[in-house]
């Protein structure tokens, strides 16, 4: 009977150790796959990465996450010599002096973080020092590997993980949703012209002395941003050390007059509402023209009658204002809000420039000199659009920093142009390139087309003279328009090259030039020197020069 009692206890024990045995590992299965990692908040799954990675429209990536290793510190739970460990810490991380670290190791707080993004070399340092207060933790980490590649785009994260600038803010939802943290952020950007843009445009910006610079490749099409940069560019990995001015986005937060660039636009708009029927109409162009108080100038002026062929050909501010006055007041703001200049331009980005017109003020005079660039202020990805929706057929679509796809299709749009105002107008810019003021913006066998801007810059109000801001838009290649490049220098510096000069044809240009002919080969465009617009349609309007 002994015997039996002792064998049913026994089998009782042996059954409850099996049973907490089973608990503990239950409880250890559970905290595996539900609990939090160190120094996260938030209920995240250790089975997938904490924020979702960002690439580009190739796959290679812009933004990944890591375990980075954090330093921090119990001043509650210290169990050494405090002013030992104080001067121990300042000699690693001389950020702070001993002094400091003294007065956080006196605090009597429980927690208290020393270094975030440590290198594993300080880690085994500090871990050396042997003070079991120290506590060394594992913990999230953003890295953009492609260091300021694209940084306006991408933006950064802060120390806590979340999206603090640019893209990382704005889609900061998406990219933590559990759902969707394990499948990348495809980007219609391609890194390789994002590369190449930024690379000419920064040897532009040095050997011109400008203060900034902007550029942007848009699909004609699908308005896909395939390149968005703006200099000077900021670290992703190291935000906190960037100047104001680096943070600046002046691609998309930036509003500019951008001058001549606008000229196109306003004879389009006569063209579609008819008070434009050939490029050979005929307009008077004195050397000024008087308008209220004010006189309009052109810097190559005609002195005579000229057509539409030239005044574009040699961007004439008198002629296109005539045309402009024309057009009128109310149906040049209509095609200017169709094509969304006059609100923040439609991007996935937060960092968006509030548009500046005559407003109330749109009279006469100030639709002339809207017609040819002065007195409304956009973006520079405002001027792309503008490109896009004046050749691709007249449709205007929203840019997209986003790989279209069924994910993201291709909008429909909203018609601003006919298609055959769209068609005509590729002789008129390719001319400009071939015989005009963008001459230098001739990328042999790419069919550039465009148009330079130069405009001075509002400064307190008043317009600095001497301080410009010059742009070029171009489409290439125009006899099957197919990409828009903007580039702009702000506040260019005249070179001995230049002759003293500081106009766009001079300096952005040959920008345009450059980042075409790097960019044709990896968009698939080849150099043909056999294809190109039929300028006969113009050139007929054009009186030759003298001399030739």
């Amino acid at each position: 009977m002994g015997v039996a009692v002792a064998h049913f206890r026994l089998m009782v024990v042996m059954l409850a150790f099996a049973f907490v045995t089973l608990l503990i590992v239950l409880k250890l299965m559970w905290m595996a796959v539900f609990a939090e990692p160190t120094g996260q908040g938030g209920g995240a799954s250790m089975l997938v990465p904490a924020r979702a990675d960002i690439v580009d429209r190739n796959g290679m990536p812009l933004a990944r996450t890591f375990n980075a290793w954090s330093i921090a510190i119990h001043p509650d739970k210290i169990l050494g010599n405090r002013k030992q460990i104080a001067v121990q810490l300042a000699e690693l991380m001389p950020e702070r002096s001993a002094q400091q670290y003294l007065a956080i190791l006196n605090s009597g707080k429980s927690f208290v973080y020393l270094r975030r993004r440590a290198l594993p070399e300080l880690v085994r340092a500090v871990n050396a020092i042997g003070e079991p207060g120290i506590a060394l933790g594992r913990e999230p980490e953003r890295l953009y590997p492609q260091g300021a590649l694209a940084a306006h785009v991408i933006g950064y994260t802060n120390l806590d993980g979340q999206g603090a600038a640019g893209l990382e803010r704005e889609f900061n939802k998406r990219l933590t949703d559990p759902v969707l943290r394990d499948q990348p952020m495809q980007l219609a950007l391609d890194a390789r012209v994002q590369q190449a843009l930024e690379s000419q445009l920064g040897e532009a910006m040095a050997h011109f002395s400008a203060i900034g610079a902007a550029g942007i490749v848009l699909d004609i099409k699908t308005s896909e941003v395939l390149a968005l940069t703006s200099l000077p560019e900021i670290n992703p990995n190291a935000p906190g050390k960037a100047s104001p001015e680096a943070g600046f986005n002046r691609a998309t937060l930036g509003v500019y007059e951008l001058g001549s660039t606008f000229k196109p636009f306003t004879v389009a708009m006569a063209m579609d509402t008819g008070y434009i029927d050939s490029f050979g109409k005929m307009y008077d162009c004195p050397k000024g023209l008087k308008v209220g108080r004010f006189t309009i100038t052109d810097t190559h002026p005609f002195g005579r009658r000229c057509s539409v062929a030239e005044i574009m050909k040699e961007s004439s501010n008198i002629g296109t204002a005539q045309i402009a006055a024309q057009v009128g007041a109310d149906r040049q703001r209509a095609f200017l809000k169709k094509m969304g200049f006059l609100e923040p331009v439609s991007i996935e980005l937060g960092e968006r420039g509030r548009t500046l017109s005559p407003g109330a003020n749109w009279g006469e005079i100030a639709t002339m000199t809207v017609g040819f660039g002065h007195g409304i202020a956009v973006t520079p990805l405002h001027l792309a659009t503008g490109y896009a929706t004046l050749f691709n057929g007249g449709i205007w679509r929203p840019a997209t920093l986003m790989k279209t796809g069924p994910q993201h299709p291709v909008p429909a749009g909203r018609r601003v142009f006919t298609e055959d105002t769209s068609y005509q107008m590729r002789a008129l810019l390719r001319l400009v390139v071939t015989n005009g003021t963008g001459k230098n913006a001739n990328a042999v066998g790419y069919r550039v087309g465009g148009k330079t801007g130069t405009a001075e810059k509002a400064v307190g109000g008043r317009y600095a003279r001497g301080a410009v801001v010059n742009t070029f838009a171009g489409v290439f290649p125009m006899d099957e328009p197919r990409y828009v490049v903007v580039v702009m220098l702000d506040e260019p510096q005249p070179t001995k090259e230049t002759y003293g000069f500081r106009t766009a044809g001079w300096n952005v240009a040959p920008v345009m030039k450059q980042v075409v002919s790097r960019i044709g080969p990896l968009l698939g465009v080849a150099p043909d020197e056999n294809r190109d617009v039929n300028l006969t349609e113009v050139l007929q309007y054009v009186r030759p020069e003298k001399g030739k």
